[in-house]
Formats: C-alpha cells, structure tokens, sequence
C-alpha cells in the first residue's frame, strides 16, 4: 500500500454510533490556536544583568511549576540583530558541558549564580556575547544542541542554553528578582 491509500484510510472519516447515538467527530474538538507548551507549562521571566542593560542583552528564564528553570536569549537580545556564529560552553578554565549531575537531588551538578557565565555566543562581526545563569541553583544541563545548530536559539523552548534547578525554599525570592512579561520594557512585543 502506497502512503497516499494510507492517508485515506487513516483519515476518512466515518459516522460512530454506539447505543443508538452517534458519536460526534473528533475533527471537530481541534482547536488551532491551541497554546505552546511554552505558554502551557512555563511563566516567562525576563533577566537583564546591570552591566548589560544599555547593551541590549536580555535573557529569558522560563521557570516551571516543578522549579526547574530553562535559560535562553530573549528574542531583543542584540545577538540576533547580529547573527549568531557559535555557542560555547568552554568558560575559562571551566567547560560548562562536562557537567554531570546525578540522582534526585542532581548532585554533582555546578552552582551557579545570577551573575555565572554559562556559555559565550559569539556572532558573525566577532563580537561575544556572555549568557549568564539569570538565576542561582544547579546547572542541571546544558543544550548541546545549539553548538551544532545555532538556529535553535531562536526558538523559544528548544534554543535554551542551560537548564537550571534553584532550590525550593529560594524560588520565590528569585522570581521577585527577574522581571515579568510586562514589567520587561520591550516585553510587550515578544511573542505577539
């Protein structure tokens, strides 16, 4: 069978009664504008270093219920504008992607801080770019993912850099410090 004779079987649509009802079409349930799993799942904080402010590099921090914390560029972040050349995780003398974290309570994982390098980007005139931690916890992961693909980093949820769990008892003091969709001053236009 060819997939076109497939697709036709798979989607051809026919009438269900059971106990004398008919059963309404499940085509008819698909709600297009259904919401991201970004926008189910996460809320947006928005991290801007004091150092970085005039610069226009702003990091998004999209922090789950469960506290874990994906780090990212925000879509304003001057590195775009740019365009981006490659991600590295080789901080100093620290490679942030030999971080090997284990167990429930991820030990093993780096402590990182707000203000922590997480990787460098660097863009196509050579400048660079620092991401920093937004938050502080442990750096459960890193993205390896954008090092091959610089392109994911424009994609909000795939293109994170890190992946960060702060401790339960500081999760609200953490968010107090980043700034909400609206607090942010151009976060009015990201994602609409």
């Amino acid at each position: 069978m060819s997939a076109a004779d497939l697709e036709g079987y798979y989607l051809r649509e026919e009438p269900q009664t059971i106990c004398g009802q008919t059963i309404p079409s499940i085509v008819d349930d698909y709600v297009p504008d259904y919401p991201s799993t970004v926008d189910r799942f996460f809320t947006r904080y928005y991290y801007e270093h004091p150092v970085d402010k005039d610069r226009q590099e702003p990091h998004l921090v999209l922090f789950h219920s469960n506290r874990i914390c994906l780090i990212q560029l925000a879509p304003e972040h001057v590195a775009f504008r740019l365009g981006i050349k490659s991600v590295s995780f080789e901080v100093g003398k620290i490679d942030r992607s030999q971080n090997h974290v284990s167990g429930k309570k991820k030990s093993g994982g780096m402590i990182v801080q707000a203000d922590s390098t997480l990787a460098l980007v660097t863009c196509n005139d050579e400048s660079v770019f620092k991401v920093r931690g937004c938050v502080q916890g442990k750096l459960v992961e890193v993205n390896q993912r954008v090092v091959q693909d610089v392109g994911l980093l424009g994609r909000e949820g795939d293109g994170f850099i890190a992946v960060v769990m702060p401790k339960p008892e500081q999760c609200e003091a953490i968010k107090g410090k980043l700034m909400t969709r609206e607090e942010f001053p151009r976060g009015k236009s990201v994602g609409e």
